[in-house]
């Protein structure tokens, strides 16, 4: 019988890794063509893996919650084919003999062909962290014993030591970091084998509770913090310690442009297939003018502006679980409005339908969001990295204003609107910002009420 290599396919162009979040499929199970082996999940987006072959899960190289390097053969698939075959050359795969089994329900053991792997486990056998095989590579190129893995500091989740640990303690070795004290190479502890053994230990749940005791006082609920949720925490606070964040605030008397909505709606969905919203209206508007101030659409690379002539619209869309994902709209500059209404409709369902491609969220060049989806009347955004500025609209209400007229000024019910534009001040100047900011408004309140659809 044949075998096929299971390889962790690339999600999108930025995306080097992803993790696994629940196998479909064990050991011994029977698995056909295109049937879903796992779930994968990066920063951006969850995907599933369809198998590539019909045949037999023969073994299977990673754990839940393991971070996997794209292109690293995540499983092996024996087939009835009379000759081996290969699906790609990977960036990372196992080493030859490699087989993850299950030993106990708090241990899982990687098995190796080579001798020399006990000596690591017994220099090392009290240890209970977990290395990915990509640190495990890293160290066996530089010659980083066991001793000296254990004591790298990790920052992944558990303590773990990520790529970015090893590498910054492989460089502050090889320059001298002022505190390193390189260690001696004796026989146990020499650099690791690309053969040896990783003993992979769970944190047992009784030491979990006691490394997270805490004492909260009153009736409290402590909740977990879901994948998502961390990885928006992060990114949120990254972008805040990046960006130096200004907030310009506008309002836009939208009258004309709620009335031809109302009156063209139906006739549209009954043409077209698909409901006309406000949003795409309002990118309509921002596309006009990212084209009149092209500095509010470009990203920055250390002290260089790197202007994006492609218009990608990024929409942030709420999910159900309350989490928050932005699609793109790519090159929507190039879309009427009908092609707009489409693509937002269908980018949004898929979000709330977790049915969105990783290439869905990548490339975003400008961002919208709508705080009035929920009854906010304005909102301070933070900036989507990493573009320089994120447009928010509020909740479109109907207020009694002075509007001027060829008769002079007169009070009168319109619908108002504010708009809030949070931008980069590294790039983009207050002047930019508020001029950029003011045109979007302009250009909903001269909004074509006779316009055709």
């Amino acid at each position: 019988m044949a075998t096929v290599d299971l390889i962790m396919p690339k999600l999108g162009e930025s995306i080097t890794e992803a993790t696994i979040l629940k196998w479909h499929k064990n050991p011994g199970d029977n698995v056909k063509m295109d049937e879903t082996v796992l779930d994968i999940a990066t920063d951006k987006v969850d995907s599933e893996v369809p198998s590539t072959a019909d045949g037999v899960i023969e073994s299977i190289f990673f754990k839940i919650n393991d971070v996997v390097p794209v292109g690293s053969v995540i499983a092996r698939i024996k087939t009835r084919a009379e000759e081996p075959i290969s699906n790609e050359p990977s960036l990372t795969e196992p080493s030859r003999g490699t087989v993850l089994t299950q030993n106990t329900q708090d241990e899982v053991v990687v098995e190796t062909t080579t001798s020399v792997a006990s000596k690591a486990q017994s220099s090392n056998g009290s240890s209970n962290r977990f290395y990915s095989p990509l640190v495990l590579n890293i160290a066996a190129n530089e010659n980083v014993s066991m001793t000296e893995l254990e004591a790298i500091p990790g920052t992944g989740n558990d303590g773990r030591v990520t790529k970015k640990d090893i590498l910054q303690y492989v460089s502050d070795r090889k320059f001298g970091a002022k505190g390193h004290k390189p260690e001696p190479r004796g026989q146990e502890q020499r650099g690791v084998s690309q053969h040896e053994i990783a003993v992979i230990r769970e944190p047992s749940s009784q030491t979990n509770d006691q490394s997270a005791l805490a004492a909260y006082s009153g009736n409290v609920e402590i909740i977990e913090m879901d994948r998502m949720r961390k990885l928006i925490a992060e990114h949120m606070v990254r972008s805040k310690h990046t960006s130096p964040h200004v907030t310009s605030f506008t309002e836009a008397d939208v009258t004309n442009l709620v009335l031809w909505r109302d009156r063209v709606k139906n006739e549209f969905e009954k043409r077209e297939g698909t409901k006309i919203t406000f949003t795409p209206l309002f990118i309509e508007a921002i596309i006009k003018c990212i084209k009149k101030f092209p500095l509010v659409n470009c990203s920055l690379d250390g002290d260089k502006i790197i202007v994006k002539k492609d218009i990608n619209i990024g929409m942030a869309t709420a999910l159900p679980a309350g989490n928050l994902i932005v699609p793109v709209i790519k090159n929507a500059d190039q879309l009427n409005l009908v092609g707009l209404s489409k693509q937002v409709n269908s980018l949004a369902d898929n979000a709330r339908n977790g049915k969105l491609r990783a290439d869905d969220t990548q490339g975003g060049t400008f961002t919208l969001t709508n705080v009035g989806t929920f009854g906010s009347l304005m909102g301070t955004p933070i900036i989507n990295q990493p573009q320089v500025a994120i447009l928010a609209v509020g909740a479109i209400k109907k207020r009694v204003v002075v509007i001027e007229t060829a008769q002079g000024d007169s009070i009168a019910i319109r619908h108002m609107m504010y708009l809030s534009l949070s931008y980069d001040h590294r790039i983009v100047d207050g002047s930019l910002g508020a001029t950029f900011l003011t045109s979007v408004a302009k250009e909903l309140e001269n909004f074509n009420a006779d316009r055709e659809i």
